[in-house]
């Protein structure tokens, strides 16, 4: 079906707002929130593109797309010698109730199909929401464009009345994930905070810290681990099943690339 001039209109907008906000992290150097701007305006703009009939918007449309193309490879080449230099470290300020953090959007960004293996640090994987929410993480990896084969989870095992709940929801869930093919490794330690986790070939540790790491490279550590969502107001409340729309507690995400996590 054909849009509407209007239509047309506001797509267009859309798509020049979002190049925009790339062009500024441009200007500061901000090279990764930049590309995926670039990305995602330059696909705005090649819908807008496809939707044109008029000959001399269309040529106009193609030039401005080559030139934001052509400075999207540039700043990937930036992107990329940051990551070799060990340079690389991004970091994302959740406020207090804010939304829009589901683990899709925090992590999807640094999740391809090169990720096979992922390997989790989170002392509170205990209580039956910290169950949902891992359950809700491994979903997110089972998903495209991911071909994840292992899931390696270091939590602290609780040693009080909800030691059968967190081990029969574990099993459940490594059960699971055995129906899609992927493997769930379970290790416990009364000491996870002080525990010391080897990244691939490095020698430096990281202790004391909530982490996610795929063997792409990319690591996020997060502040308050995978429990940052706030409890729903009720069952019917938007954000019970959206995780987009569920108000967050303060906290930090640190991102990191793996070359990176050598001097930390």
């Amino acid at each position: 079906m054909a849009r509407s001039g209007q239509e047309q209109e506001a797509e267009s907008t859309a798509a020049f707002k979002v190049l925009k906000r790339a062009m500024e992290l441009d200007s500061e150097s901000r090279y990764q929130q930049a590309l995926v701007c670039y990305q995602e305006g330059i696909d705005l703009l090649m819908q807008v593109l496809r939707g044109t009939k008029d000959v001399t918007k269309k040529c106009n449309l193609r030039k401005q797309i080559s030139s934001y193309m052509d400075r999207a490879e540039i700043v990937k080449k930036y992107t990329d010698q940051e990551k070799e230099d060990g340079k690389y470290h991004r970091q994302i300020k959740i406020e207090e109730n804010a939304t829009g953090f589901s683990y899709e959007s925090l992590f999807q960004e640094y999740l391809n199909e090169t990720v096979t293996e992922v390997w989790i640090q989170d002392p509170y994987i205990r209580q039956i929401h910290q169950l949902y929410n891992f359950l809700r993480f491994c979903e997110m990896l089972i998903k495209r464009p991911c071909k994840v084969k292992t899931i390696h989870l270091l939590t602290s095992l609780d040693e009080g009345s909800g030691k059968e709940q967190q081990s029969s929801g574990l099993q459940e869930i490594k059960e699971s994930l055995k129906n899609h093919g992927v493997l769930l490794e379970l290790e416990y330690s009364s000491s996870v905070h002080d525990r010391e986790i080897r990244h691939d070939s490095t020698q430096q540790c990281l202790q004391g810290d909530s982490i996610c790491r795929f063997n792409n490279g990319w690591m996020i550590k997060i502040g308050r681990g995978l429990d940052y969502f706030k409890k729903p107001q009720s069952r019917f409340s938007l954000g019970y099943c959206d995780f987009d729309l569920r108000p967050c507690h303060e906290t930090t995400v640190d991102i990191f690339h793996n070359k990176h996590t050598k001097k930390i």
